[in-house]
């Protein structure tokens, strides 16, 4: 029998990996303030009824001994509760403008959807010139539903850059099909910044979050739209 308790419990566990993205069972005990136990438990559940899958953790940089710790990530089915209920319409739409005006239509509308990004990062940027531009494009995604944040991406002790990771995508079912939408936000993303950006992973795709390059240090150069080499 599962108590209301229970439940709610779970909806807290999978909202946190929505928001914060792929997590251990450690990670998600501290930021939840449960047992380690009990997250397992509920960890096991959701697993189970295929919300959740194990995964093992990504490392970036120097390995060091040892298995990866495991990370629980949402699956597709997981997804389907947050704000994707309008998939099969969107996909009729941008297959009937496929059918009906060609790829480019399709890709000027994606242009369009986007046009928050450029729209947003000059606003916030001079609201608050402190922030880094990985940090005020996370903001901006934030507000439109992506759940972004930013890691440090680290080399030899050095910064590489920053990784733009949003764990959420509010369009994925679609962009699997129509790969314009996320070629337009990686698009987008070079034009604000001035320079070459480059998607390492995407909810799209499969992976458990979507996650981008964003260089510091580099000198700007013209901004380059994805050619779709880069997958998004």
């Amino acid at each position: 029998m599962e108590f209301i308790g229970d439940r709610s419990t779970r909806e807290r566990v999978v909202r946190s990996i929505l928001v914060n993205g792929p997590s251990t069972a450690a990670s998600l005990a501290e930021q939840l303030d449960l047992t380690p136990a009990a997250v397992r438990r509920h960890l096991d559940h959701l697993v189970e009824d295929g919300t959740v899958e194990a995964r093992d953790q990504k490392v970036y940089g120097h390995r060091g001994r040892g298995r990866p710790a495991r990370v629980f990530a949402l699956t597709e089915a997981g997804r389907d509760a947050f704000d994707q209920q309008y998939d099969d319409l969107a996909t009729q739409a941008l297959t009937f403008l496929a059918e009906t005006g060609g790829d480019e239509a399709v890709m000027e509308f994606a242009r369009r959807r986007v046009a928050f990004i450029e729209r947003d990062y000059t606003r916030i940027t001079t609201e608050q010139p402190e922030l880094t531009p990985a940090e005020a494009l996370a903001r901006v995604f934030t507000a439109e539903g992506y759940a972004a944040s930013v890691r440090d991406l680290p080399l030899a002790g050095q910064a590489l850059g920053e990784q733009l990771c949003q764990q959420h995508c509010p369009v994925s079912h679609v962009a699997h099909e129509f790969p314009q939408l996320c070629e337009a936000e990686t698009e987008a993303i070079a034009k604000v910044l001035g320079t070459h950006v480059q998607r390492l992973a995407t909810i799209a795709h499969g992976d458990g979050v979507c996650t981008t390059c964003i260089p510091t240090g580099s000198s700007a150069s013209t901004p380059h739209a994805n050619d779709g080499s880069e997958k998004a």
